[in-house]
């Protein structure tokens, strides 16, 4: 039976589970704002500890690295993720959690095959494109303060 990619697409669409759009922004917006008020707490704690604005905002997002890569070894962040959505990826626990999450699937393999060769599988392309872009801003900045 040869089917062509017209009629397939309609069979997929009658089948696809719709996606309630709405509802998961929603919950992205929410879950990443508790995470940024969470961070935003982390900070006053730190300023109350004596240490000045930089130092302290520094400290809240050593802990928040920390709190992610703890909940993702003991499999506690894929659940949250699950549950809230898109806003478990605010950068700082996104991107803790996808290099925690290759290193923890990759331990097998041993520590320089495995781990050291494939921890940045996922989290490898953003740091590309985002130097990238840093680099492609930076030169327009750089341009138009020249000129």
């Amino acid at each position: 039976m040869n089917i062509d990619n017209k009629t397939y697409k309609k069979y997929a669409d009658a089948r696809a589970k719709k996606s309630p759009i709405w509802k998961n922004c929603i919950w992205a917006f929410c879950s990443g704002g508790i995470i940024c008020s969470i961070g935003h707490f982390l900070r006053g704690m730190w300023m109350r500890f004596g240490l000045n604005g930089d130092n302290a905002g520094m400290m809240a997002s050593v802990t928040l690295i920390f709190a992610a890569i703890l909940l993702t070894g003991i499999g506690v962040f894929d659940n949250i993720a699950k549950h809230t959505g898109a806003g478990t990826l605010v950068p700082i626990t996104g991107f803790a959690n996808a290099i925690a999450s290759s290193a923890i699937d990759t331990r097998s393999e041993g520590y320089v095959l495995g781990v050291g060769a494939k921890i940045f599988t996922i989290a490898g392309p953003v740091i590309l494109y985002g130097i990238s872009a840093g680099v492609v801003y930076g030169l327009i900045y750089f341009a138009i303060t020249v000129i």
